[in-house]
């Protein structure tokens, strides 16, 4: 965390529970990178998703190699290409 991000007064918000489903592999990533960065899987999506909205990139070089490492341990394959084709398998 920068001095900057330090320095400054917390922002008070509403959180709401929600089932949001994902592909497992990808949870299980996410998951690695929150207990990795010492965070809750919330805090770790919202603050990937409040990049996005300003079209900045969420990951330092280092915790995107951490991030490969991860995606190799949980044969997580997919890329940002996929995004728009993912089907769900039939049980």
């Amino acid at each position: 965390m920068s001095q900057e991000q330090q320095n400054r007064e917390p922002v008070v918000v509403e959180r709401v529970q929600t089932g949001v489903r994902i592909e497992k592999r990808m949870l299980k990533v996410l998951k690695a990178v929150a207990e990795q960065k010492e965070m809750t899987l919330g805090d770790l999506i919202e603050g990937i998703v409040l990049h996005a909205f300003e079209g900045k990139a969420p990951f330092s070089e280092k915790t995107l190699k951490e991030i490969e490492q991860f995606k190799g341990l949980y044969g997580m394959t997919l890329k940002a290409a996929d995004s728009h084709n993912l089907r769900e398998r039939k049980r």
